[in-house]
């Protein structure tokens, strides 16, 4: 057995590791643009990247560095290295090449506009600024901000039975191009767990599946999304599944406020598909839901208007029969199996609903077992206004 119980500090909350965020002059006003994080020992790291086949070249770089162990990642923000050829691999380099002397492997993460060639010089005098001492966990996740509206961390201290314990924090950044197959997001979780890097990797894959992978704000994939998990193993504790659940918990928490994050959002929204044929099944008609646009602005609208959900749940391409399917908001059936429950007095009813920040939309299809949660938001006037306004 085992105790998760909320902790504070983020990345710096796991023994051993620093972080801070400082301002490189990347954006106006001397925002922070800049952040490290730092650990005494070296670590494991696991790592997940972006299915886009423009892969930034940060992403592209850490394939090129093999196996190997790292105690240091330097993130900018406003520049996202992407489309940029060799020549932004090279960029790296050069600015990986001007890290603190007691750094190993260290790891580049970028997130901004894509297409320009990074601005080493400033970059490089940014790092200038970087105190290997400090523990800012708050600074750093407000350094990789873009188009965010607050910042996100969070962090968990897990109680084992004999006595021992370990840590997990995290900070992220995202709130727009995000969907389903990794996001516009970065993700940087710490852990002084004992845990080695094939186990740490294989419940990365398993966790992400239903927490970055499972939310949409607009539909978009990035060039850059990144979920890097780093274990310096400080304090020789570790239980698989207590790892397993305080992983899915940092996961799951970030990915929601991505979500809530999202470029102008009101309503946070759990799309909860059953009775698919297979839980494939159910993913793919979950996903479908919280990528729509029509679902998205009815949403923004307050519209109960459970046609979108039945003709995008039609839609999405799996076994799906209206005499089979059940849809509700939240414990508000409106359709029943070929029956129409959405009178006036329930449209009321929806309607409140629908004037919840918090909420669940659920289909049962009627035809098995599978089931899937994705996780949305509405899409109205300040998404545009936010993303026409990006580069000025």
């Amino acid at each position: 057995m085992y105790n998760i119980i909320y902790s504070s500090g983020g990345v710096c909350a796991s023994e051993g590791f620093f972080a801070d965020g400082v301002s490189a002059g990347l954006k106006k006003e001397k925002a922070k643009d800049m952040a490290f994080i730092y650990s005494e020992d070296e670590c494991e790291v696991a790592s997940v990247f972006t299915t886009n086949k423009m892969c930034a070249a940060p992403i592209r770089h850490f394939r090129q560095m093999g196996d190997f162990k790292t105690n240091f990642i330097v993130i900018n923000s406003k520049n996202a290295n992407a489309m940029t050829g060799e020549a932004g691999i090279e960029d790296i380099k050069e600015v990986l090449s001007n890290c603190p002397l007691n750094v190993k492997n260290p790891i580049m993460s970028s997130t901004g506009v894509i297409g320009v060639r990074l601005p080493k010089a400033k970059i490089i005098d940014g790092m200038k600024l970087f105190d290997l001492t400090k523990r800012d966990s708050a600074s750093a996740s407000k350094a990789i901000m873009t188009t965010d509206t607050f910042a996100k961390e969070i962090a968990f201290k897990v109680k084992l039975d004999d006595g021992s314990s370990f840590n997990i924090g995290a900070i992220a950044k995202g709130a727009g191009m995000i969907n389903p197959a990794m996001a516009t997001m970065l993700c940087f979780i710490t852990t002084d767990a004992k845990v080695s890097k094939d186990e740490m990797q294989a419940t990365l894959d398993e966790i992400v599946k239903s927490t970055f992978n499972a939310i949409s704000v607009d539909g978009d994939t990035s060039t850059n999304d990144t979920v890097l998990v780093l274990a310096n193993g400080r304090s020789g504790a570790y239980e698989k599944e207590a790892f397993k659940e305080a992983l899915f918990k940092v996961m799951h928490f970030l990915a929601l406020e991505m979500v809530r994050d999202g470029e102008g959002a009101t309503k946070l929204v759990t799309y909860k598909v059953t009775g698919a044929k297979d839980d494939r099944e159910a993913e793919i008609a979950a996903k479908a839901l919280s990528d729509s646009l029509l679902v998205k602005t009815a949403l923004f609208g307050e519209d109960p208007n459970w046609g979108r959900i039945a003709s995008t749940i039609g839609a999405s391409g799996v076994e799906a029969y209206e005499e089979k399917l059940k849809i509700s908001f939240d414990n508000l059936c409106v359709y029943d199996r070929g029956e129409i429950l959405f009178d006036a007095e329930m449209e009321k009813k929806c309607a409140v609903v629908m004037q919840h920040q918090k909420f669940t939309i659920s289909c049962d299809l009627g035809i098995g077992d599978g089931n899937f949660k994705a996780y949305g938001c509405d899409l109205g006037h300040e998404y545009v206004k936010i993303n026409a306004d990006y580069r000025t």
